[in-house]
């Protein structure tokens, strides 16, 4: 009978001490505390009495490894072997966490541990509110003694005045203007940390409060450096910062997936980083632990990129490549290589000698020359009796490169053909069948290249022009044969992020334009001196030169049909110059409606275009000198250098007028780069510092994910190392079924289900 009494006592302790346990430790689950039941029920069990003597004084981190050892001691179950796949419900952080969690879209202790501070305040030595100077700013902490909501007379405010007592027993007044909910969130007696602007008056001190937060004799939001994170109405950043060190507590050594390289890469461990992430004990072992959660960050980013695309470890064609062939390439070219075009033809080349299928993005300015650099890589192919084709995204570029690959290879011998929407069925079938028997060598085309019906006889080489105007699965179409392949774009972005938007493209720049081009001179004029930029135009278009004007893209349901739409700016135009004809090219337009018009402007039936950014895409108009953008500033620094790029393609003396709509000091700082410089690469680089990477032009599109920590204006570094690091992993486990890397391959498959994600080649 005894022995049922000790049972039923094992039980009666043992149910209250798990529910304390669910609840976080916060000594309410039992009416007058835990720590007076466990003295009267804990007779028999005298380790439990030790272990929770003291209870109520206890910081909460200390009573929830004590709560969990006591409930093994009574026999219960052992504590959870948590994963970071563990759902938070399983921590047990009381009532509501849940909800308040799933508001922040935490549902993982992955989720909790990978969602940083925001910022971090120091709070290691807490000062007296008497020792602040007058209109400094500074953090404190005070106990409420009163509050008072307080209506202005003069302008209605509404004041929320608080008296406050700090620990050195110096009062002072805490006040929020116009925040009158404040009000109901501080109860007397609560223990605050606010941070704001001290006012000394007299003997009276004040505080024009910032931010605050309920202490809620919390030992994690004082006395050390304290993260504060992003967080919604309803969670506080006590709550936050207590879940967070419970699931690290649940943890007691967080499991790493680069465990076999963080030292080699002179990393500390992930165990390490998280926690001083979370909860630093110096501004050095921060900065640490910040930079291998970075590093973390581009790995699992390069290693998706590269997996998706299938080519960390694909075979592609081996070339012959003979200094003959490139002496009769060069002789045959009205014009030499530059330094910037012998350099990437060099690197194109030894990508075509290798086994591994080439696959190599080459980015230069508008002129750099790029298509020279595809006609010899082209021309080496023929010359290995392979096929080669270049795909653009319009018929009007198509023809364009028709036109000067023609010019480069045929005098060489080599069989081109041009493959088009437009063209007649007998023309197209001809060209069908002459690809199919392997008699064209080069052919050039739309995405007609990929459709059904068409057939190589070896494909050996594509090159796509502008890869972000083709789908992924239109390009792998194309791709089926496993050419080597070659992208080619003229929108030069910054390196780093080129790194990480293309991981498994080894990229080439060109970097120099060829000799005689002329920079196209830039200016900016206010909306005062607008007519300027047109009484200039009227003089172009009177030596038979061509213009473009540029207006920002009207989106659909965009604010009030945009600032100068299209239509308004040509009728406003056509009255300004009667004597000018002028036309009009937009977005609406077909595909088809817009090569006409791009065509009959080449032809110089008209000399002014009057245009929404659909003309980006290298068009060449060779009577085309004067390039005018409305509203400027609503474009990015690279999108305004392309359009420039537009002018002065036929060796004349060229001009851009950027017309600002807004003239802010920021934005003539932003537009003055363009007035400065003509370097592509510099530009880009300058707007991605000037504006990050989330507003650059396709990104959003393209599903690049918002970095947590990453800054693709300064990590160029990190990125280049943990690039680095993707391909050697991939270069000796291709698809990371080695066990050693299982932890990675979750990581990689996690944080893609969290962000949805765009396909390389």
């Amino acid at each position: 009978m005894g022995r049922m009494t000790r049972e039923e006592q094992r039980l009666r302790l043992l149910k209250p001490l798990e529910r304390e346990l669910a609840d976080g430790g916060h000594d309410r689950v039992v009416a007058g505390g835990l720590e007076r039941l466990v003295q009267n029920l804990g007779q028999p069990f005298p380790e439990v009495r030790r272990l929770l003597a003291g209870y109520r004084t206890m910081e909460p981190e200390t009573r929830l490894t004590r709560l969990q050892q006591a409930i093994q001691l009574l026999g219960g179950p052992p504590p959870l072997r948590p994963s970071f796949d563990t759902p938070l419900e399983a921590l047990g952080l009381g009532p509501g966490s849940r909800r308040k969690l799933a508001a922040l879209g935490l549902r993982s202790l992955r989720d909790l541990l990978h969602y940083y501070p925001r910022r971090y305040e120091d709070r290691r030595l807490l000062r007296s509110v008497r020792e602040v100077e007058d209109g400094a700013k500074a953090t404190v902490v005070g106990r409420v003694l009163s509050r008072e909501l307080v209506k202005t007379p003069k302008k209605g405010m509404q004041l929320v005045q608080v008296r406050f007592v700090d620990a050195w027993g110096w009062r002072f007044t805490g006040v929020w203007f116009n925040q009158p909910w404040v009000f109901k969130q501080v109860a007397e007696g609560a223990s605050l940390v606010l941070t704001g602007r001290v006012q000394k008056r007299g003997g009276a001190i004040s505080m024009n409060v910032e931010y605050f937060e309920d202490e809620g004799g919390e030992s994690l939001s004082t006395g050390r450096i304290v993260p504060v994170y992003a967080a919604k109405e309803g969670v506080g950043q006590a709550f936050l910062r207590r879940a967070v060190w419970q699931a690290l507590a649940s943890l007691p050594q967080l499991p790493d997936p680069l465990a076999a390289y963080a030292p080699a890469q002179g990393l500390p461990s992930l165990d390490f980083a998280l926690r001083q992430a979370h909860f630093p004990e110096s501004e050095e072992a921060l900065q640490k632990a910040l930079h291998r959660l970075k590093f973390d960050e581009y790995l699992l980013l390069e290693l998706k990129v590269m997996l998706e695309s299938g080519g960390s470890a694909l075979l592609g064609r081996s070339f012959r490549v003979s200094p003959g062939m490139l002496e009769r390439f060069r002789a045959a070219l009205p014009f030499p290589l530059t330094r910037a075009q012998e350099r990437v033809l060099a690197e194109v080349l030894a990508d075509m000698q290798s086994e591994r299928q080439m696959a190599r993005l080459v980015q230069g300015d508008v002129g750099s020359g790029k298509t020279v650099v595809a006609a010899a890589a082209l021309y080496v192919a023929a010359e290995n009796g392979v096929q080669g084709a270049l795909m653009a995204p319009t018929e009007i570029l198509a023809k364009q490169h028709f036109d000067s690959l023609t010019r480069y290879l045929y005098p060489l011998g080599v069989r081109l053909d041009l493959l088009v929407g437009s063209m007649g069925q007998g023309e197209k079938k001809a060209v069908l069948e002459r690809l199919r028997s392997g008699e064209t060598q080069v052919v050039v085309g739309t995405h007609a290249l990929i459709q059904e019906g068409v057939e190589f006889f070896d494909l050996g080489l594509a090159v796509i022009d502008e890869e972000h105007r083709f789908g992924v699965l239109q390009r792998r179409r194309l791709l089926g044969q496993r050419p080597d392949v070659l992208v080619m774009s003229a929108t030069p972005i910054p390196r780093s992020l080129a790194l990480t938007l293309y991981g498994d493209l080894e990229i080439s720049q060109i970097d120099e334009l060829p000799p005689g081009r002329q920079p196209v001179r830039t200016r900016i004029l206010g909306q005062k001196s607008r007519l300027q930029a047109y009484a200039f135009a009227r003089q172009e278009v009177r030596k038979g030169h061509q213009v473009f004007v540029v207006t920002p893209m009207i989106e659909e349901g965009e604010a009030a049909l945009e600032l100068a739409a299209a239509t308004r700016l040509r009728e406003e135009l056509e009255r300004l110059l009667p004597e000018v004809r002028i036309d009009l090219l937009h977005g609406r337009m077909r595909p088809e409606e817009k090569d006409q018009v791009m065509e009959r402007f080449r032809r110089g039936e008209f000399d002014l275009l009057v245009s929404t950014t659909v003309i980006e895409v290298g068009v060449d108009i060779p009577r085309a000198t004067l390039m005018i953008v409305e509203n400027a500033e609503r474009f990015g620094l690279a999108q305004l250098h392309q359009l420039r790029g537009r002018v002065g393609r036929g060796g004349l003396e060229a001009y851009c007028i950027l017309i600002a709509g807004e003239a802010s000091k920021r934005t003539l700082e932003r537009l003055r780069v363009l007035e400065s410089s003509n370097d592509g690469f510099y530009i880009a680089e300058q707007d991605l510092k000037l504006r990050g990477p989330g507003e650059l032009r396709g990104l959003r599109q393209s599903g690049m994910p918002d970095l947590k920590l990453g800054d693709l204006a300064s990590d160029q570094a990190i990125i280049e190392q943990s690039r680095a690091l993707a391909q050697a992993i991939l270069a000796a486990d291709p698809y990371l079924s080695d066990p050693k890397h299982a932890l990675l391959k979750r990581e990689i498959q996690a944080r893609a289900e969290a962000i949805g994600f765009r396909e390389v080649i």
